[in-house]
């Protein structure tokens, strides 16, 4: 019996080492802790110290209280770490000392906010504490870019599994924290967006601006105008087949988008952009005659009648039922590049539209341009203004800033994530120059407006305008690596700003998005792993 046993030991053993050879190698610098502060966004404090964490198949993830939404978190953290782990991570709502806490309240949570959390890690255990779902989310993104990049694979890897012992503690800088995917010149599935959403996720983004009318489309299902759709969402910029979203397309992206704590606004472009509009029903026009669809890139041709009342009718049926699939306080009405609307039609346009979004118990946003009308109480201007932005148009901003209407920040020639890096980019555009990753991360959005109070500023947005994007490789191509920059300065406190420092944490995420398969430009002045 003693030697059948023996025998059944160096079988196991012998098997364990063969399914251990098979897994892939890890480098000496992966089975080292990730240092507390080299994530994306710059936690707002950072206290190192004390033994790492390791997850192993002993560790279980624990949700004291039984909140159902902690439970959510946690079970969206243990399908992260399943699969390359190969552990089961249990989720249990049993009190303990070790494995992975998640906290919802407590003295530990004072002070953190909507978003903040609290992260501690040691020998026995790693604990995130929150006073929202929303922080334990954002904690658990911090958590897993602790972790060695080939945790975000979908089949087993080698460990170890370890979490840098010590403290974070964070919470936002600005409470919007936002990226524009323009779904109109190119039409963009569910399933893409869903996927553009969890990679904002990754970096504590917390709102998705849908850009749903242009030109050249119109992707949101109208019940009581259903020609928008089955005709303005036929086609695309080139000439390709378009699409649209249902409202249960709509439904799913929203409910994607909160499971990731990612509020969705909803833009409909008006009183310009809106030759799809105007190509479905004639009634739209001044002179009754529709407009054949556009799959070009021009702007400021187009604009809905202002005069008639027919208009007015459209607008209320459309903002009534996206009202009523909304979920979220805001939705945007556009605004920019009216060029074939007068300056005085522009400013009745607009008067006439801000008091329907009230109606609908929702609040106004729009592109800059609404500050050349009458912003209405609580409405918030999206800046995109640049560099060569005359001193006039800024001065009005600025204007309405001091007087109550509130600013989200998405300048061209920063944030616009289309815009070229340099002149060899094989996609994007240019009209606002060129801006590499430096320039897309190096600016205040504190002070980049002179004249606006910094009680003024919700935050920063990032666009993707789609003039030459039709995939999610495009997508990701020109995303990464600006668009974590742009996330950090919508989150870190002003102070952990630096470009030298932030260069080397920007290079580490290189792996990580090796692991979850974006691919992304190789930015010139950014110390990236060989390949």
């Amino acid at each position: 019996m003693r030697r059948h046993r023996l025998l059944l030991s160096l079988l196991l053993v012998a098997a364990a080492g063969t399914a251990t050879a098979a897994l892939p190698a890890q480098s000496a610098a992966a089975r080292t802790a990730t240092p507390l502060d080299r994530v994306i966004p710059a936690p707002a404090s950072v206290r190192a110290g004390g033994s790492p964490y390791t997850i192993d198949g002993r560790t279980r993830i624990r949700v004291p209280g039984g909140s159902g939404e902690a439970r959510q978190v946690a079970g969206y953290l243990a399908e992260l770490l399943r699969p390359a782990t190969g552990f089961g991570l249990p989720v249990t709502t049993r009190e303990g000392r070790d494995g992975i806490v998640l906290r919802l309240g407590g003295r530990d949570a004072k002070g953190l906010g909507a978003e903040g959390y609290r992260l501690r890690s040691g020998g026995r255990s790693v604990t995130l504490t929150a006073a929202r779902p929303a922080g334990l989310f954002h904690g658990v993104q911090t958590l897993r870019q602790l972790l060695p990049a080939n945790v975000e694979k979908r089949t087993a890897q080698r460990g170890p599994w370890r979490i840098a012992g010590g403290t974070i503690t964070d919470t936002p800088r600005y409470g919007y924290r936002g990226a524009m995917l323009d779904v109109s010149r190119h039409f963009f599935t569910v399933g893409q967006v869903k996927r553009y959403i969890d990679q904002l996720a990754l970096y504590k983004i917390n709102t998705l601006h849908l850009h749903l009318s242009d030109d050249q489309g119109w992707r949101i299902a109208i019940a009581s105008w259903p020609n928008l759709t089955t005709y303005g969402g036929s086609t695309q910029v080139g000439g390709g087949p378009g699409g649209f979203y249902t409202k249960a397309d709509y439904r799913e992206i929203i409910r994607h988008a909160a499971s990731r704590y990612l509020t969705v606004i909803p833009e409909i472009d008006m009183p310009g952009h809106t030759n799809a509009a105007l190509a479905s029903y004639a009634q739209l026009n001044c002179d009754g005659v529709a407009p054949p669809l556009y799959t070009g890139t021009k702007v400021g041709f187009s604009s809905l009648c202002v005069p008639k009342k027919q208009t007015y009718d459209f607008v209320d049926d459309v903002l009534r039922e996206l009202a009523a699939m909304t979920p979220g306080r805001y939705l945007h009405i556009g605004g920019d590049e009216a060029h074939s609307t007068s300056h005085e039609d522009f400013v009745a346009f607009m008067d006439k539209v801000q008091p329907v979004v009230a109606r609908y118990g929702k609040t106004v946003m729009g592109w800059h341009q609404l500050t050349g009308a009458h912003p209405v109480k609580g409405a918030v201007a999206q800046y995109w203004g640049y560099d060569a932005t005359g001193p006039e148009e800024r001065a009005q901003v600025a204007d309405a800033a001091r007087h109550g209407t509130r600013l989200v920040l998405s300048p061209a020639d920063r944030a616009y994530l289309d815009m070229k890096y340099d002149p060899s980019t094989p996609l994007g555009l240019s009209w606002a120059g060129y801006v590499d990753t430096r320039r897309s991360y190096d600016w205040d959005p504190a002070t980049y407006l002179p004249g606006v109070p910094a009680r003024a500023v919700l935050g920063v947005e990032a666009p993707l305008w789609s003039e030459t994007l039709s995939t999610s490789a495009h997508l990701e191509y020109m995303a990464f690596p600006r668009l974590p920059g742009i996330a950090e300065l919508g989150w870190s406190p002003a102070a952990t700003h630096d470009w030298d420092g932030y260069k080397e944490r920007l290079a580490a995420q290189a792996p990580r998005w090796d692991a979850l398969g974006i691919g992304y430009h190789r930015a010139p002045g950014v110390p990236w792993p060989a390949v």
